[in-house]
């Protein structure tokens, strides 16, 4: 069960770009909260990487921070 989840994507057909970033807050089995981190090409496999955090605060704190730096390269939420 995901807390909060947020689909981002970089179209550009003239650079033959279609990638997808995912952003969730999951709750783990020892009362942690994970940011967890899913990229790749869309259509094809992805990478997948966890961070751990004792608070849901300091989860959403890296959340917002990874939000912005792929805001500015030019992902955004799926329409």
């Amino acid at each position: 069960m995901s807390l909060l989840h947020i689909l981002l994507e970089r179209i550009d057909p003239s650079q033959n770009m279609a990638r997808y970033y995912v952003l969730s807050i999951e709750p783990t089995l020892f009362g942690d909260s994970a940011l967890v981190r899913e990229w790749g090409r869309i259509g094809s496999s992805r990478q997948r990487r966890s961070e751990f955090f004792p608070q849901p605060s300091d989860a959403h704190l890296a959340l917002d921070t990874w939000l912005r730096r792929k805001r500015r390269r030019g992902y955004q939420p799926r329409a």
